[in-house]
């Protein structure tokens, strides 16, 4: 049995195109994943944090499924509602 990792490897080094949209989409999934995370482990549902940053559980949801074109002051708030802070770096 082949394991994913080694597959994925493989295709990825066989196609370069796929290699970049791969690589773009997971950027933009993790974010997502990661708000999803901290709000899960701040023991609130989308609709109460939905609440403290005055928006809708749609709009949470849409961040933690589809966090592809965020605002930083989106970031800034979600974090302030779940008493976290946002660091970015560039390796």
């Amino acid at each position: 049995m082949i394991k994913f990792s080694d597959y994925l490897e493989k295709k990825l080094k066989s196609n370069p195109k796929l290699a970049k949209n791969f690589w773009d989409g997971y950027e933009k999934f993790k974010i997502g994943v990661i708000l999803k995370e901290a709000r899960i482990q701040s023991g609130l549902s989308q609709d109460e944090l939905a609440k403290k940053i005055h928006t809708t559980k749609s709009v949470i949801s849409r961040i933690e499924n589809h966090a592809d074109d965020i605002r930083l002051s989106t970031l800034d708030k979600f974090a302030k509602a779940l008493n976290k802070e946002i660091r970015i770096s560039i390796i």
